[in-house]
């Protein structure tokens, strides 16, 4: 297998951060492999780069919308430290698609459904479940689910 797994980069990423000396990156790694350790003793099993990649996604959702109560609550300091954590994560995501990607892949997926005889409300978890087997880990999920909702609406 020439292709590096990607456990295997988030180690070796937290490796060469120990030995920058990189306490904030070294922080954020060794709790992506800590969460992904967890996952797999708790499953028994090795994971998979898609399992990592839905890991490495719901981490960068924790820390968005901590970042929104952060600034809510006026704490930019720490709402940068979120920031900085997302920027660490994200380098371990498939390169994220451009918002004419999305568009295609949801306008496929609503024609898919259409052919199907499926519209309206009862279209949208279907319409999920086939864009984000299309878009994981390469668009953000919430605002693909709002776009769907608008396209489905319109």
């Amino acid at each position: 297998m020439s292709e590096t797994s990607l456990k295997t980069r988030l180690s070796d990423a937290m490796k060469d951060a120990m030995r920058a000396r990189d306490s904030a990156r070294l922080g954020t790694l060794r709790f992506l492999l800590a969460a992904v350790k967890q996952k797999e003793v708790d499953e028994r099993r090795d994971l998979s780069d898609a399992d990592v990649v839905a890991i490495l996604e719901k981490q960068v959702k924790q820390r968005r919308e901590s970042i929104a109560a952060y600034e809510q609550a006026g704490r930019t300091e720490t709402a940068a430290q979120e920031t900085a954590e997302i920027a660490v994560i994200q380098e371990f995501l498939p390169k994220a698609a451009d918002a004419s990607e999305v568009q295609a892949v949801l306008e496929a997926a609503v024609a898919e459904l259409a052919a199907q005889g499926v519209t309206g409300a009862p279209a949208m978890g279907k319409a999920m479940a086939i864009v984000k087997a299309k878009l994981a880990g390469r668009a953000d999920m919430s605002q693909v689910s709002k776009l769907l909702s608008a396209r489905l609406k319109g």
